[in-house]
């Protein structure tokens, strides 16, 4: 058979991914960093690398990369470039879309963690976990939650997650289409409402 026109084989299988193994931010200052996480949050610091060329890409920029475990093994992690700056906000992007969440285990601890922080937003409640949220040193909005919904609920729900979100996806492409012909403007809304009560305080709020 000519190699030129041979059907080449298929891929392999996606690898079973287990847990997430870090997430890396920049940092302003390491020290700044390191005292917040591990002092105020409790991640203990666990490894750092220092290297002045970047192995990934080859290019030369110093950086100390330092790493925080949680509890299950995995890291957060962030790069201090030694020019004490911070990341910039996404320009086209809200600043609460961009966060990170780390799991807790109770109630309790959930309100242990909110009167630690002191400066939080929450509890709020998200039906299926409840969450605080407040920003690290270096303007990264964080998020604490605890699940409330019983693993039957979510396995329930889950089902129709893929529906949903091809149901989205449709409507999204119409969307598209449309705006290209002028025939609407602004953010396309979602064909449902998960949070109703959210909507009818914020009326409410406008309104006193």
């Amino acid at each position: 058979m000519n190699a030129a026109t041979s059907t080449p084989p298929p891929p392999p299988a996606a690898a079973p991914v287990q847990r997430l193994h870090h997430y890396a931010f920049r940092a302003r200052d390491a020290e700044e960093t390191r005292h917040f996480y591990e002092d105020i949050l409790g991640l203990p610091l666990y490894h750092i690398i220092q290297s002045d060329y970047v192995p990934s890409t080859g290019e030369y920029y110093p950086y100390t990369h330092f790493f925080f475990r949680l509890q299950d093994g995995s890291f957060i992690a962030f790069f201090d470039l030694g020019d004490d700056e911070s990341a910039l906000p996404s320009p086209n992007t809200p600043i609460w879309v961009n966060h990170i969440a780390f799991r807790v285990n109770t109630i309790a601890e959930l309100e242990d963690m909110r009167t630690r922080l002191q400066a939080v937003l929450g509890v709020t409640d998200h039906h299926v976990f409840k969450s605080i949220y407040f920003f690290d040193p270096n303007g990264i909005r964080m998020e604490f939650a605890v699940d409330v919904a019983s693993a039957a609920q979510m396995e329930q729900e889950s089902h129709s997650a893929r529906a949903r979100l091809d149901a989205w996806t449709e409507r999204k492409a119409q969307w598209r289409l449309d705006r290209a012909k002028g025939l609407t403007t602004g953010a396309l809304k979602p064909q449902q409402n998960d949070r109703p009560e959210v909507a009818a305080r914020a009326a409410a709020a406008q309104r006193s």
